[in-house]
């Protein structure tokens, strides 16, 4: 047994013929492209791939395990020239009743197993070569068709304000999956604006396990939030144990942005273009008193919460905050790739190496931030309404590179 990092949320922007399958996402995003970062630059030792159902993606798959770049694991998952594992991942959004949207991950282990997934989806969804594609179903039918299929499934992004199941449809999980649904998931993923002890405000999340990822739409955003988990090895089978808590698997830590940093942490006014500052919840904008707002994330948690404060179960991990290296002031491509060249990922820089082998490569100011980074000690102003929130560093506020 030994720790891996992953990223579970990772997209893809195009093909490797440029359809695209992403539209907002880079050209460069492929999928070859994703678990090449992974594997020489980032440190990610598994990698979710959340467009894999997209019948152009699958071709692309296909190509790579034919020509041996890639190998499928009898336990689950694709290896990526003896390095990263692919986990098979379908991000769809589903709609309910009252006409809400949430987004919702479903991963599978084998190829097979995510061909059936895509068959029960050609009656529902439009465009299947698009990702995020609008599923005419609600969560809780899309939730069966993924487990009938051998996959399991993640509620994504749960507290945003734009298609997420708190943000968007309801005030409770059970209202979208009925008493004791919560228990056919494998776990919740956080979002770039909420963290573990914000969601431990919820009564309901107690016995689920948390994810942070990266929700990347390029290849230098993937890994800017990861999970540390502990398993035999690097496969769909362990990732599942680790998420289910079962034979000693577990996630050991989550590594994400302060939720300061996102871009929905706090209520944002429409009319006058103010973040909020006030005590949340500001459920209008404590500048205007206009009611055109867009809800922040720790707004809407303290509007639903259980608890004032967190009540995390036993068996929550950790929560560290860092910036990643990308989103420093200061640290540049000239930068990075030192940085790369001498210690040989992003995990490597992050984790790995102490305050004097940095200043050795970068000097002692970018060696002295990327610690701040690494232990969560910059000082942050919030985001909210879609702007991504501020590093102050040297005594000034600085804007980090925050974008998909």
């Amino acid at each position: 047994m030994r720790t891996f990092y992953a990223d579970l949320h990772i997209h893809i922007g195009r093909t490797s013929a440029g359809r695209p399958v992403k539209i907002t996402a880079a050209r460069d995003l492929t999928f070859e492209n994703i678990a090449k970062e992974c594997a020489t630059r980032k440190g990610i030792d598994i990698a979710g791939v959340i467009d894999c159902g997209s019948p152009a993606v699958m071709q692309d798959i296909d190509a790579l395990v034919d020509s041996g770049e890639m190998v499928e694991l009898p336990s689950g998952g694709l290896r990526y020239r003896g390095s990263t594992t692919i986990v098979l991942g379908c991000e769809l959004e589903t709609v309910e009743e009252d006409g809400s949207a949430s987004h919702h991950i479903s991963y599978f282990a084998h190829r097979d197993q995510l061909e059936v997934f895509v068959g029960f989806l050609r009656r529902l969804v439009t465009n299947l070569d698009l990702s995020s594609q609008r599923c005419r179903a609600p969560a809780r039918d899309l939730l069966r068709m993924a487990t009938a299929a051998g996959g399991v499934f993640v509620p994504a992004h749960a507290f945003t304000p734009h298609k997420s199941p708190y943000g968007s449809c309801g005030r409770r999980l059970s209202e979208m999956f009925g008493d004791g649904g919560t228990t056919h998931l494998a776990a919740l993923e956080l979002g770039l604006s909420a963290d573990s002890h914000l969601a431990d405000r919820i009564g309901e999340l107690k016995e689920l396990t948390l994810l942070s990822n990266s929700d990347a739409h390029s290849l230098p955003k993937i890994a800017r939030e990861y999970n540390l988990l502990w398993l035999e090895e690097a496969s769909f089978q362990e990732v599942v144990r680790a998420l289910r808590r079962e034979r000693g698997r577990k996630v050991m830590a989550n590594y994400g942005l302060d939720p300061r940093l996102g871009k929905y942490h706090r209520t944002f006014c429409l009319q006058c273009e103010q973040i909020a500052h006030a005590d949340p919840p500001a459920i209008l904008c404590p500048v205007c008193g206009g009611e055109r707002i867009v809800k922040g994330v720790l707004d809407r948690i303290a509007e639903i919460a259980d608890y004032a404060e967190p009540r995390p179960p036993g068996h929550r991990p950790r929560y560290n905050y860092q910036v990643p290296l990308q989103f420093l002031p200061g640290i540049g491509a000239v930068s990075l790739g030192r940085l790369l060249n001498r210690f040989g990922t992003e995990m490597n820089v992050l984790h790995g190496t102490d305050r004097g082998e940095l200043e050795l490569v970068v000097g002692k100011k970018l060696a002295d931030l990327i610690v701040q980074a690494r232990e969560g000690a910059l000082p942050l102003l919030a985001g909210g309404g879609g702007r991504y929130g501020k590093a102050v560093a040297d005594g000034s506020d600085t804007q980090i590179s925050m974008g998909w």
